[in-house]
């Protein structure tokens, strides 16, 4: 070490030196100061002012670090330096600091440097009321016999309190009862608890005490903790058993079956414990027969049958039943059972009819009696009061009579035999017993016809489509009505209707089978004499009195191809139609020689004629239109051709049996001058030909027409008097020159009208609403109504 390093050490030493000794001058030139304060007071509350009781110069104060250096836990306190002020600087509890030491001080070590002092300051921690007594547990049980006698004394838990001195726990209370009061004794500086037993426990009574304890401090105000008692009172054998009932009344049925319950006797013991056990017997002065019928359960006090139990022998048993405890020394009581015996709803009722009517007709009115029924039961009381009743949804009803148990089966509404011709009715007999029996009986009852249904046809009106020419007598149609009813009230008999008129004479060519209603045409129908006609045909029932209804039946002519071809030019001469005809020799090619008129009577397919050349002399020259019969050349004549030419022509319809005539036309070929003389003088004779000719075509095709416009509008009204379907028939349309060249025909397999003519194939029709020739009319027909007969 140098000498600079020597000269400090003793530089440090010196300091030393003097530091002890101005500390040991200071200490004893301190003086102590004491303060006191209470706990809990606000942070920042003034303790003191240590400066000026100290006697320091407070501007020098911070000059002279003024502070407190020990003594204080967690800086509790704290001094100003600009005031010398202490004041509470941390939350000061008492219980903390001191616990249970009384009184609670704490030392202060303050210093002031320059010079160094150091003051001692005590501040007392004056104890506040802040906290309240408290018990280690929540409750507290006491078990004590109800046999304890009184003014015994039972410890109680003491109550805690932090508190000191006065705020400390100073008493102890009781809630309010009649059994219990509260003793304090003290030990030392504790309060010590008693409960002391003031009255008797009863444990049937009360079988345990719910008691508060409270503990009070001598704080102002004071405070307080609660501490829950429970005392079990344990039970004495000082209770006899007691039974519910002193006398027990049942009734049983006879003839129960073994082992079934009768009743069960119930004693209650108020003790605890094997002193509250309770065993059951019979009592010991009882008929040994009793033993033989019951038998008791010791545990459950049940009894039950155990023997066969008859009315008729003992309708009343009496029992007596013992109850005793297990105690020491046992306690036991008794009770008496009286146990009925009733007699059992052992018979059916019997049900028997004393009249009965099986036919009842479905004309009788409501009330009829049907039946009288007696009902019997050999049990009395309600055993023997009987119930009667009816099945369900029948007409009839159960009128009970002024006789108990006597009823008349009547009918409740009108019957009607074609819904439910057959009621099985069901009458049940129950009695009132319990439980209750009944009987059942079954009655069959059938519904006589009365003649209440007319005949009724399935369709009205009946369409008929008949072919021309049928066979006289043979069967045409067949009309069937039915009739709900049975027997003679559904037995028919049909006839037709014969009345004056016009289209009723036509039926009286018609002839009727009575029982089935198969109809037959006497004579064989025409078309070209009757288009359609039409008749009622009457059913009739044979009930009385009869009941009938009629039908309607339009009958339709269809046509056949019955007619040949009438050749009107030229006229026919002993029965051949021949004809000759002029032609100038200069006439050019398509020059009309003639034309063949014919006609046919028939309609449709039937009455469409076609013209064809069986024969003719040279074809090069003439020919001949099909449809229209003109004859024609096809050439100028040369002075080669022959001067006379003959056309046999076969005019043919087109039935599926086609019928034909023939006519011939000689040709002549003259020179013109002659042609021109001879025309005048044919002209003449051939003008009044053609005037008959024409006369009788025309009165032919009015015929035709005014028969055929007939048809027609009877057709459209009876149409429109059916559903409105719409379907296209077609009016007839003559053709000029005798031909019927358009006509209707109805093809019964396709139920439609064609219209066939000239240039048309058989199969052609027309679309339905088009403009050509088109009617449209509603169809009302349907498929079952349509019939055709050919009458072959």
């Amino acid at each position: 070490m140098g000498v600079g390093g020597q000269r400090r050490g003793i530089q440090s030493w010196w300091l030393a030196l003097r530091f002890s000794v101005m500390l040991s001058c200071v200490e004893r030139l301190s003086a102590q100061i004491k303060y006191s304060v209470p706990e809990e007071v606000k942070l920042g509350s003034v303790v003191g002012n240590v400066a000026k009781d100290l006697g320091l110069d407070i501007s020098s104060l911070e000059e002279r670090r003024f502070r407190i250096v020990s003594g204080s836990k967690d800086a509790q306190f704290e001094v100003n330096q600009n005031n010398g002020v202490l004041h509470v600087h941390k939350s000061i509890d008492r219980e903390e600091l001191c616990e249970n030491i009384s009184p609670c001080l704490l030392n202060l070590k303050m210093v002031a440097e320059n010079p160094m002092e150091i003051h001692y300051v005590g501040i007392e921690i004056i104890d506040v009321n802040d906290n309240s007594p408290s018990f280690k547990e929540e409750e507290k049980i006491l078990d004590i016999s109800e046999s304890t006698p009184t003014g015994r004394r039972f410890q109680l838990p003491t109550a805690h309190d932090p508190d000191v001195v006065i705020n400390t726990v100073r008493v102890y209370k009781l809630s309010q009862n009649e059994y219990f009061s509260i003793q304090i004794r003290e030990r030392g500086e504790d309060k010590i608890p008693f409960l002391v037993l003031q009255k008797s426990l009863d444990r049937e009574k009360d079988s345990e005490h719910k008691l508060v304890l409270t503990a009070i401090d001598g704080g102002n105000p004071p405070r307080s903790g609660t501490l829950n008692v429970t005392v079990i009172v344990l039970d004495s054998n000082d209770n006899n058993p007691t039974f519910s009932q002193e006398v027990y009344s049942v009734t049983i049925v006879e003839n129960v079956d073994a082992d079934t319950s009768v009743t069960t006797v119930q004693a209650t013991d108020a003790d605890d414990g094997a002193n509250g056990e309770i065993e059951y017997l019979f009592g010991g002065q009882l008929d040994r027969k009793i033993y033989d019928m019951f038998s008791l359960d010791k545990d459950t006090g049940e009894i039950r049958v155990k023997g066969e139990i008859d009315f008729e022998k003992v309708d009343v048993f009496k029992l007596d039943v013992h109850a005793t405890d297990k105690g020491q020394p046992p306690m036991s009581t008794d009770c008496r059972v009286i146990i009925k015996v009733v007699d059992i709803n052992d018979n059916k009722p019997q049900i028997e009819v004393t009249s009965l009517s099986n036919m009842v007709s479905e004309g009788s009115k409501p009330g009829t009696v049907v039946s009288l029924i007696s009902i019997t039961d050999q049990d009395a009381g309600l055993n023997g009061k009987v119930i009667c009743s009816l099945s369900e949804n029948v007409p009839f009803d159960l009128k009970p009579s002024f006789q108990e148990n006597m009823y008349s089966l009547i009918l409740k509404q009108h019957l009607d035999r074609e819904s439910v011709s057959h009621y099985d009715i069901t009458i049940t007999a129950t009695d009132c017993g319990q439980p209750p029996l009944s009987t059942s009986k079954t009655l069959s009852i059938d519904v006589s016809d009365v003649n209440d249904n007319a005949p009724k046809f399935v369709q009205n009106p009946i369409e008929l489509y008949l072919v021309e020419n049928n066979v006289p007598g043979n069967p045409i149609f067949s009309v069937t009505a039915s009739d709900k009813d049975l027997n003679e009230n559904a037995a028919l008999t049909y006839h037709i209707v014969r009345e004056e008129g016009s289209q009723l004479k036509t039926a009286a060519f018609l002839n009727i089978n009575s029982d089935n209603g198969q109809i037959s045409a006497l004579k064989s129908f025409d078309f070209e004499t009757v288009k359609t006609f039409h008749f009622q045909v009457v059913a009739t029932d044979s009930g009385t009195p009869s009941l009938s209804s009629n039908v309607t039946v339009n009958v339709f002519i269809l046509d056949q191809n019955d007619n040949a071809p009438v050749i009107l030019y030229p006229v026919s001469s002993n029965g051949s139609a021949e004809g000759v005809e002029e032609i100038p020799r200069n006439v050019n090619a398509g020059h009309l020689v003639t034309k063949v008129r014919a006609y046919d009577a028939d309609i449709g397919y039937n009455g469409w004629l076609l013209f064809s050349l069986q024969e003719v002399t040279e074809h090069s020259l003439l020919t001949l239109d099909r449809y229209t019969g003109q004859i024609r050349t096809l050439r100028s004549f040369t002075e080669t051709d022959e001067a006379e030419h003959k056309l046999v022509i076969l005019v043919k319809d087109n039935g599926n049996v086609s019928l034909s005539a023939t006519a011939t036309v000689i040709v002549k070929v003259v020179e013109p001058k002659e042609a021109f003389a001879a025309s005048d003088v044919k002209s003449a004779t051939k003008d009044d030909e053609e005037n008959h000719v024409t006369f009788y075509l025309m009165i032919t095709l009015g015929s035709v027409s005014a028969l055929f416009l007939i048809s027609i509008i009877v057709l459209i009204a009876m149409q429109c008097s059916k559903s409105t379907d719409y379907t296209s028939k077609y009016l007839q349309e003559t053709n000029y020159d005798g031909t019927l060249c358009h006509s209707i025909q109805y093809r019964s397999g396709d139920k439609r009208y064609m219209l066939v003519g000239p240039r048309m194939s058989i199969g052609s029709t027309i679309v339905p609403g088009s403009h050509a020739n088109t009617l449209v009319l509603p169809d009302r027909r349907r498929p079952s109504g349509e019939k055709i007969f050919s009458g072959d």
